[in-house]
């Protein structure tokens, strides 16, 4: 049985599967290997939910890598923000917002709001918010302004 090294400490176990990410320990900061972006980045408690839940959108529910934008740049309100991940259907539309929060953020209903907010700003059909603990996702209703929330994801061709 492996040893988790001390400086992953701030990093738990979530409910998702495990996932073989390279890390790395430099000048005192952790990075992982975001396979999304091609490169190393800073390892936080909101990029490790992240990380899993690109995995698991990619692993369990059989999303192309190649249809996720993270950190995509969206304005609302007159303020600037970032998804966390955008993903594509097969027609190159937006589908799906994942809004993630780090494992020490409680999912309250402040919290969906928000996300909710992000996605009605995107008009998106689907919504998943985590901290890697709590999942919640959702179907849109836009015409009747109605969150239906479902038992698991939708997979890719669903979208």
């Amino acid at each position: 049985m492996n040893k988790k090294p001390e400086w992953l400490a701030h990093f738990p176990e979530l409910n998702f599967p495990s996932y073989p990410f390279r890390l790395e320990k430099r000048e005192g900061n952790v990075f992982i290997f975001d396979s999304f972006r091609k490169k190393m980045v800073r390892l936080t408690p909101e990029e490790w939910v992240r990380q899993h839940a690109a995995f698991y959108l990619v692993e369990s529910f059989g999303y192309p890598a190649g249809v996720m934008s993270t950190e995509a740049p969206a304005k609302m309100k007159g303020k600037n923000f970032r998804t966390d991940l955008l993903v594509y259907n097969a027609q190159a539309q937006p589908a799906l917002l994942v809004e993630c929060k780090a494992p020490s953020v409680k999912i309250t209903q402040a919290v969906f709001d928000q996300a909710a907010a992000y996605n009605y700003h995107f008009h998106l059909p689907y919504f998943f918010l985590t901290n890697g603990f709590d999942h919640y996702c959702c179907r849109v209703d836009a015409e009747l302004k109605q969150y239906h929330f479902l038992e698991t994801l939708p997979d890719y061709k669903s979208l």
